[in-house]
């Protein structure tokens, strides 16, 4: 993958720099779910009046790209990482402000009222009891 292919960015290449443990990326149902969470948390967002309506849509358009399976090379990063999945969420934070041209910002929108303590758990049960 070359450098104009890439979606993801500064975080992402350090989590791939840094967990270089069992060549295994965060599973693709997790990685579809946190992508999900964080379309519903930008139209929450708008709705609740603490992001544009203009930036929401631009994040919900791109993250449902990637619960329908596109773009699913963006996602390296190894599964064993730090506890709280954060350099995943991240990963996905990035690859979606990458999607909106730039619109959104991966953590002031993308990621805006979210922990990764909260989304990485919730996307991974969600992956154990169904299918996105």
């Amino acid at each position: 993958m070359t450098d104009d292919t890439r979606l993801w960015g500064r975080e992402t290449e350090r989590a791939i720099a840094n967990f270089r443990i069992s060549g295994e990326p965060m599973p693709a149902g997790v990685i579809r779910w946190l992508a999900a969470i964080k379309a519903v948390a930008a139209s929450a967002n708008v709705e609740l009046g603490v992001l544009d309506a203009a930036v929401g849509t631009a994040i919900e358009e791109a993250a449902r790209r990637i619960v329908a399976g596109e773009h699913a090379d963006q996602f390296p990063v190894d599964v064993f990482q730090t506890g709280s999945g954060t350099s995943s969420n991240m990963n996905v934070n990035e690859v979606i402000s990458a999607l909106t041209g730039g619109a959104a910002h991966p953590n002031d929108h993308v990621n805006l009222g979210q922990s990764s303590n909260d989304v990485v758990p919730a996307a991974v049960q969600l992956d154990r009891k169904s299918v996105v």
